[in-house]
């Protein structure tokens, strides 16, 4: 990794709430704005009132500083009004910071939502000449990428069409496309692929791996914890407009997949406020083993088992329980319901209080931390409760099956598969 390409020190962006707006005014509110001007001069006066610099203020990004090396993959992850949007407009160079400096070196290409950069009144074939120009690339230089642009979009019979024309997903597809294309040296993506379809993120995401892989920088802001994991060499993780953690991606996306899920292995809630309808609600969960201390870890070699239990209040309803369980990145290890249960799976509830249970095998789930959300499934289709990160348990390896290996095994389960060696004859 040679010099950095991205150093961000003290950076800080603070909004006024309520302030004047802006850019360009209408006449209604210059009129409105003078006339509360003169009522903060006259307030002022009499002693009474607020100042411009007492309005009230937000600021989405504060104190935050890092650096990023040529070349290197960094995911931006957190939670909705965490400030990471904030933080690549400023990198973007589409809002200024309040405070602090930024130092981007190398021509940069941005996607930070549908349609960014685009003029509406102009053809695609337009705007990818457009967006070339802005990043200082010739003529020739585009004419050399704009098949390979038109072909990744998948947009060719429309390309000499008005852009004011094309869908959201026509829209994504071309602006991915000419930010990919035109080799900026700092790739900067927002969280608009999830407009896309799936074929298309895939294909973003090939394409991203392959720019990662010419040595240009990439700075990408994704709450799917899977491609963060897969695409990043390091990760940022914002709380608040600050740097939480930062690190190698398993172990920030654990601290942030950690935050939102539950830690503990049962949960119960009063009737008046459990999760469901007047038809049901869910009134308790837990997970348990072997054992007898209440923790909250249990060793691969044993069995789990989960147990919901609900409230029932109207009368001959089919209701089913669902358990949906997570790996630390939020990924679904599988899911399992009682439809095949011999006497409840078909069977019709009366109003009352139920216990169901189900039981993970044995050397199923590897060494880490999960989570489990539960549903009550009302005639295999709706909803009926529902409880998000109800729970969460650890896996852990005591060591009576790992022989001599001591190293991490790979993989989201860990099934144990009987295996069978046999000599086929000895060279003599």
């Amino acid at each position: 990794m040679g010099a950095a390409a991205v150093r961000v020190e003290g950076l800080g962006k603070r909004y006024r709430i309520g302030g004047p707006a802006c850019g360009y005014r209408t006449l209604r509110e210059g009129l409105r704005s003078a006339g509360a001007a003169s009522l903060r001069a006259v307030k002022s006066l009499v002693g009474r009132g607020s100042s411009n610099t007492e309005r009230e203020s937000f600021w989405a990004l504060r104190d935050v500083s890092f650096e990023v090396g040529r070349g290197e993959v960094v995911g931006i992850i957190g939670r909705n009004g965490a400030g990471k949007s904030t933080l690549l407009k400023v990198l973007s160079r589409i809002t200024d910071p309040t405070e602090g400096l930024a130092d981007i070196h190398g021509r940069v290409g941005s996607l930070l939502e549908v349609g960014t950069g685009f003029h509406p009144e102009l053809t695609g074939r337009e705007n990818v000449y457009l967006n070339g120009a802005i990043l200082g690339m010739r003529r020739e230089e585009v004419r050399r990428k704009f098949d390979d642009i038109v072909a990744f979009a998948e947009v060719e019979k429309f390309i000499d069409t008005p852009v004011k024309r094309y869908s959201s997903g026509m829209y994504l597809r071309l602006a991915f496309a000419v930010a990919a294309h035109l080799e900026p040296e700092i790739l900067i993506v927002d969280e608009v692929l999830a407009v896309g379809d799936a074929a298309f993120q895939k294909k973003c995401m090939g394409k991203m791996e392959s720019v990662a892989g010419e040595g240009r920088t990439v700075l990408f802001v994704s709450h799917d914890m899977t491609n963060i994991a897969v695409l990043c060499d390091s990760v940022l993780l914002l709380e608040g407009g600050r740097v939480r953690m930062a690190g190698p991606p398993a172990a920030v996306i654990e601290e942030y997949v950690r935050q939102g899920a539950a830690n503990t292995p049962a949960v119960e809630w009063d009737i008046e406020t459990a999760p469901g309808d007047d038809l049901a609600r869910i009134v308790g969960v837990r997970a348990s083993g072997r054992l007898a201390d209440g923790g909250d870890s249990f060793a691969l070699q044993e069995s789990v088992s989960l147990t919901v239990e609900f409230v029932v209040g109207g009368s001959d309803l089919r209701l089913n329980p669902v358990f949906l369980v997570k790996n630390a990145l939020g990924t679904t290890v599988f899911s399992t319901a009682n439809y095949a249960e011999a006497e409840w799976g078909t069977k019709r509830y009366q109003a009352g209080r139920y216990r169901a249970e189900c039981r993970i095998p044995a050397h199923l789930l590897n060494e880490g931390r999960y989570s489990a959300d539960v549903l009550l499934v009302h005639e295999m289709r709706t909803v009926r409760a529902s409880a998000t990160s109800a729970i969460g348990f650890g896996i852990y390896d005591d060591g009576t099956t790992r022989g001599d290996y001591v190293g991490e095994w790979v993989g989201i389960v860990r099934p144990h598969c009987d295996w069978m060696t046999a000599c086929l004859g000895r060279s003599r």
